[in-house]
């Protein structure tokens, strides 16, 4: 089997400290080949920099997909240089950076995909039905001998979500949700050996509202004045993820567990 941890939205620095707690030793623990996350909260909440991206290497992360916080921070632009980091595919194609990536594992070719939804959210993207289609007929691509595929879908509606895993049945190995903070009990494999989740959840404060002071979410639902967030730094917090388990013959999965650990920061 080849084993692939992925995170779920890594937020402030109460997220990174609790990802360099727990990784190493699950790592070891589980025996995992690939370390997935979204790190588009990283950096306080929005975006990520440099050295957040050295930070989370340094406690095993190997690969970075994004979110509608990409390119939100100051020279940002220049990070989709990297190898290791993607943004979502169907941003408008002015945008620097790429949708996708090949990861080799194991002597197998792991292609990683990252769209955006559209539905409820802020900006019209192009269609990430349509967008992954372009992606899967790319011929350059398809001459790279593909081993496996995974889809980082980061939307708001759990129906896009599930569409998308419809959609894409038997096309892709796996279909992971990110973006509303909170992990879905709804982890499935079809008979296709195709492997779903609505959301894997996030990582960062767990006494909070979806990682962001309480007091301060509250005060604005309750003012209907937007306030700047606030990101606790210290206290109870949560590793949410999931991991996914591919034969090695025929990239199937066998399996996906949900994960979700409490720790202190302090």
């Amino acid at each position: 089997m080849i084993k692939v941890l992925f995170i779920g939205y890594i937020v402030g620095k109460i997220g990174r400290d609790t990802v360099t707690k727990i990784l190493p030793k699950l790592k070891k623990e589980k025996k995992i080949d690939l370390v997935i996350a979204n790190a588009e909260n990283s950096a306080h909440g929005s975006g990520i920099t440099e050295r957040i991206i050295i930070e989370l290497e340094k406690a095993g992360i190997d690969f970075f997909t994004m979110g509608d916080h990409a390119l939100r921070r100051k020279n940002e632009a220049e990070l989709y240089k990297l190898p290791n980091i993607i943004r979502p595919a169907n941003f408008p194609p002015s945008n620097p950076g790429s949708g996708f990536s090949i990861i080799e594992i194991k002597s197998k070719k792991i292609l990683v995909i990252s769209l955006i939804g559209r539905v409820f959210m802020k900006y019209d993207y192009d269609c990430p039905f349509r967008k992954i289609d372009e992606i899967l007929a790319n011929n350059s691509l398809l001459a790279s001998d593909i081993f496996a595929i995974i889809v980082d879908i980061h939307a708001e509606a759990t129906s896009e979500k599930i569409s998308l895993f419809h959609y894409l049945d038997n096309r892709v190995n796996a279909i992971l949700g990110t973006h509303t903070h909170v992990q879905t009990a709804d982890e499935f494999i079809n008979k296709n050996g195709t492997a779903y989740i609505t959301d894997v959840g996030m990582t960062g404060a767990s006494d909070s509202s979806i990682g962001i002071d309480k007091n301060t979410a509250i005060k604005n639902f309750l003012s209907q004045v937007k306030t700047n967030h606030i990101i606790p730094e210290k206290g109870e917090a949560i590793f949410n993820a999931v991991i996914i388990e591919l034969n090695e013959k025929d990239a199937k999965c066998k399996k996906i567990k949900r994960i979700s650990n409490k720790i202190i920061i302090n």
